[in-house]
């Protein structure tokens, strides 16, 4: 039987042992992630060979091989946290009320959405609630009045009270004050003047500040200790046959672990970035077989044999259906 390869794999990775993605846990052998959407897999194998040389012209006399590796490529097209995680060996945390993910927007506001009292004070109406904690000693939000769209002032401070709710043309929005006057800059202990601009002086302000996410978020954390852990790994393609049969085939790898190594490539044009996941092999057991270790296994299931669908009717043998899907 001669067969050609021309499909994708679909992988599976699951748990050597015990381990903790994000908030789950997952106990040895259970799949920890699937990979549906990769581009492109492939196994390499290499050996290192050194040989006894002697004679005229030092001729190879005799050769040994050793040193076997094995490693399995693969490039997702698309990635989600739960995937970049295992490539990087990085945490994952999900946001909660007690353990909030700070999200930084920054969001221009024109001039006529904006309430000033004179050289006094300024509301302005905010699309998110801004974090604004009542630690004065900490400054998570700035406002910078913009004239033409260049930055005509330093950043002032608002005051560090709770946003209040408002609406603005139908929508809600949060009101935040910044004072003519401002006691919250961490370099000066005293109270110093900050004269606001002109409502003239101004078409727009650009704010810096950071929305607290309780939900519906997620923070990936890379580590400088922590890195791409060891899976078992499975992948299933086709083996397409001289007849043109499709057969099913499995890489089967026990003991993999993941190289650390990853690149995000950002850029308005060209191709979208992908994900490159390098996995070297170990010896160990698969799963039915404890006899002994290997660093690879490769299954093909000829389950469609000639031979066992053979017309013994008219109609078709309903039978033989399963050999078809």
């Amino acid at each position: 039987m001669k067969f050609g390869v021309r499909e994708i794999c679909e992988v599976v990775l699951k748990a050597k042992a015990a381990m903790k993605v994000g908030n789950k846990v997952f106990y040895a052998n259970e799949p920890v992630i699937y990979f549906d959407t990769l581009k492109t897999s492939s196994m390499e194998g290499a050996a290192t060979t050194v040989y006894a040389q002697g004679g005229r012209g030092n001729a190879r006399l005799v050769a040994w091989e050793g040193e076997r590796t094995i490693t399995f490529t693969m490039e997702d097209a698309l990635i989600s946290p739960e995937g970049f995680m295992v490539l990087s060996g990085a945490g994952l945390i999900d946001a909660t009320d007690t353990k909030p993910v700070y999200q930084h927007v920054t969001e221009t506001v024109d001039a006529a959405d904006i309430s000033q009292d004179g050289t006094t004070s300024v509301t302005i109406p905010l699309k998110k609630e801004p974090y604004l904690p009542d630690d004065k000693n900490g400054n998570f939000a700035y406002v910078m009045f913009v004239k033409n769209g260049e930055i005509i002032s330093e950043p002032y401070i608002p005051t560090h009270t709770a946003a209040t709710p408002g609406t603005l043309n139908g929508v809600t929005v949060y009101n935040i004050v910044v004072e003519g006057h401002e006691n919250y800059v961490t370099t000066e202990q005293d109270q110093y003047t900050a004269q606001l601009p002109a409502a003239t002086d101004y078409d727009s302000v650009l704010v810096d500040y950071y929305v607290a996410q309780v939900g519906g978020a997620r923070q990936i954390e890379i580590t400088p200790d922590k890195f791409g852990g060891n899976f078992y790994l499975e992948a299933s393609t086709l083996f397409r046959d001289q007849s043109g049969r499709d057969m099913p085939a499995e890489f089967i790898i026990p003991n993999c672990k993941i190289q650390s190594n990853f690149t995000f490539t950002m850029a308005s044009s060209g191709d979208p970035s992908s994900f490159t996941f390098t996995m070297d092999a170990f010896p160990d057991y698969t799963r039915f077989d404890h006899s002994k270790k290997v660093l690879a296994a490769i299954q093909i299931i000829e389950n469609a044999e000639e031979a066992a669908i053979n017309r013994t009717q008219t109609a078709h043998d309903a039978a033989h259906d399963i050999y078809f899907n």
